[in-house]
């Protein structure tokens, strides 16, 4: 693991901007919105054995659709995993993806992948945007752990469990310890920045 790299990773992405308040004359830490040119889209486990278990399943193969389509047309990059046994990705989300090559694993924790850990360094993101299942196994190991090296996001409304109880619990737990919780279309309209655009009017065709 290049350990050097990695580390001026953390310090550049965790180096705060401070802004000044017209009103009060006090600074304070400016919250940054995600940067589609340093973000990647980490799609966990979307497969064939895993879907049909889970808790709202529509809703999250919809949302996890949207995210597809979305990241073609903003141009962003894409991991897909898939746990070894557990069956292929979902052919109508590998075609949405554009039919990336996934990444087999063993490891829950997606940092435990040598393949992974390639395409970090090879596509050197400062945030990583999260979906996939189950949230409180997979995603929530990869979450907690990219903390120390990214931003990470974790799209709430496209992650799940077998239950209800353990997606909640997940989310709840990334929250506490740093994870931003955010939702499909909070994400796609946060990098879409503003109205008027072709690239709008495109990706207005998959969030209404």
């Amino acid at each position: 693991m290049d350990l050097h790299f990695f580390a001026a990773r953390y310090n550049r992405v965790h180096q705060k901007t401070k802004e000044g308040s017209p009103m009060s004359g006090q600074t304070h830490n400016a919250v940054p919105l995600i940067d589609r040119e340093n973000a990647i889209l980490v799609m966990i486990d979307f497969q064939e054995r895993l879907v049909p278990a889970m808790a709202e399943k529509e809703r999250l193969l919809e949302n996890a659709l949207r995210l597809a389509r979305f990241s073609r047309i903003i141009g962003m990059p894409v991991i897909v995993t898939e746990q070894q046994k557990l069956g292929s990705t979902l052919q109508e989300l590998r075609e949405a993806l554009g039919n990336p090559e996934p990444i087999s694993k063993v490891d829950f924790n997606c940092f435990g992948c040598d393949a992974f850990l390639e395409k970090m360094r090879m596509d050197r993101p400062q945030t990583l945007i999260v979906a996939g299942i189950e949230a409180h196994i997979c995603v929530l190991q990869t979450a907690l752990h990219g903390l120390s090296r990214f931003r990470v996001h974790v799209v709430g409304d496209a992650v799940s469990s077998r239950t209800l109880q353990n997606r909640d619990f997940a989310l709840r737990r990334m929250e506490r310890e740093g994870v931003t919780v955010t939702s499909t279309e909070m994400f796609i309209y946060e990098l879409l920045k503003k109205a008027g655009t072709d690239e709008f009017r495109e990706v207005l065709k998959i969030v209404k």
